[in-house]
């Protein structure tokens, strides 16, 4: 009976193992599945597959040799977000998103042998290149779009990684896509927000007035402004950015409607590109007090946007509060979208973005460009700020529209803008 119960025993042991064993062979299946396959694929099976930008340009590629990328570094690096790598460090990459598609593999079966996989995206990878060097070394996020067609023609985050190299260290941060996957207060570029749910919300907002004397005092709390700018109008307090009508406009529009708005634009919520998910922005719902609403008005307080979202946004407006949602693939061409706002509203937005231009940022600053946009100097607590510039060109030819962000990188004009105007000469150059 002894050596029956130690033969037991045993049995059970062995048992566990394996069953231990195949939980953890399982578990790195289906944790590695895809990259064990596409070894195989790439070597041993005959299969072949490509991803090249709008105009044929290779991005990536694999074969029986093995993995490929573009052959210019810097190209590498300004399309990484974009590409990702064949080893799904990158969430957001093509790569990483549409690898079943280019490859053929399926949980059960692997990969298909002798399968040859071309996909092709909507990115220019020159545009790409020269947001990336316009950037110059610092952090920041640049995105370009079709505001009628939804597609992309760049999106660029630095730093990046070099896939090709895969010793390489990469920077901090270096990972993670500031397009898409990062959120930022935002700062002034959040006027436009507070001015459309003003337009929608408060009557006869064209006939009133807004005194700033430097600040705006309200419930005890003192609101800075950038300066001092007397008796002005709304289209004027746009242009002035001006903190102190900002903070009565948000007052008066109050917190909930503020807060129903930032959802109806899709600010409070995580969106997809071409199932790519993106992250969601952040807007004080519960119940804060006039003071903290006002400076959520002007785009401080706890608001945080995700750029992406900000090019939603700006499309909608330019296209008469039409959004048809952004895509990578070329394949998409459907025009699928929403009415995001109504076309009164963005069609005001337009004319008031389009004076910021003429009055304020100087049209010397944008030759040729038939250029919309508002600024935003995001303060954030520690001396530094965001410099962003976002907006569209009104251009039937070159329906573009834009967002650019220098992470800590000062003022939003002279920072951002001028990478908005070199991406955009070249974009209308090239067109």
């Amino acid at each position: 009976m002894t050596k029956i119960a130690h033969r037991a025993i045993s049995v059970l042991l062995i048992a566990l193992l394996i069953v231990a064993g195949l939980t953890v062979y399982v578990m790195r299946w289906l944790d590695r599945g895809r990259e064990w396959a596409g070894a195989f694929s790439t070597v041993n099976s005959m299969s072949t597959g490509s991803l090249t930008d709008r105009d044929g340009r290779l991005l990536a590629s694999y074969d029986s040799a093995g993995v490929h990328y573009n052959s210019d570094y810097e190209t590498r690096l300004a399309c990484y977000h974009i590409t990702g790598d064949f080893w799904n460090r990158s969430g957001t990459g093509a790569l990483s998103t549409f690898w079943n598609t280019l490859q053929g593999y399926s949980w059960v079966t692997g990969t298909a042998r002798g399968r040859t996989a071309d996909l092709a995206l909507t990115v220019d990878s020159e545009l790409c290149k020269l947001a990336y060097e316009s950037l110059g070394g610092r952090k920041g996020a640049v995105l370009l779009s079709n505001y009628k067609t939804g597609e992309i023609l760049a999106l660029v985050s630095t730093p990046a990684v070099d896939p090709a190299d895969a010793d390489a260290v990469p920077q901090e941060g270096a990972y993670i896509n500031r397009c898409l996957s990062a959120t930022f207060t935002p700062g002034s570029v959040f006027k436009l927000l507070t001015a459309a749910a003003a337009i929608e919300s408060v009557p006869g907002m064209d006939t009133r007035s807004f005194l700033c004397e430097g600040k705006y005092v309200i419930a005890g709390v003192e609101i800075k402004c950038t300066g001092t700018h007397y008796e002005q109008n709304f289209e004027e307090a746009l242009a002035n950015s001006c903190n102190s009508a900002f903070a009565q406009i948000a007052v008066k529009v109050g917190q909930n409607s503020m807060a129903e708005h930032a959802r109806a634009y899709g600010f409070l919520d995580t969106h997809s590109l071409d199932g790519i998910p993106t992250a969601a922005g952040r807007y004080p719902t519960e119940f804060v007090g006039d003071p903290e609403l006002a400076w959520s008005g002007i785009g401080q307080s706890t608001d945080l946007v995700n750029p992406y979202q900000m090019l939603r946004f700006v499309s909608a407006i330019a296209n008469n509060g039409f959004l048809v949602e952004p895509h990578l693939l070329e394949t998409r061409v459907d025009g699928s979208g929403t009415q995001l706002m109504l076309a009164s509203t963005a069609q005001r937005l337009a004319s008031m973005m389009s004076y910021n231009v003429f009055s304020h940022y100087g049209r010397q600053n944008f030759p040729a460009l038939n250029i919309a946009a508002k600024t935003g100097t995001a303060e954030l607590g520690d001396g530094t700020t965001h410099a962003w510039f976002v907006g569209f060109l009104a251009d039937e030819s070159h329906p573009y529209a834009f967002v650019v962000l220098v992470e800590r990188g000062g003022g939003g004009l002279v920072n951002a803008g001028p990478i908005a105007n070199t991406i955009l000469q070249a974009a209308v150059r090239d067109a």
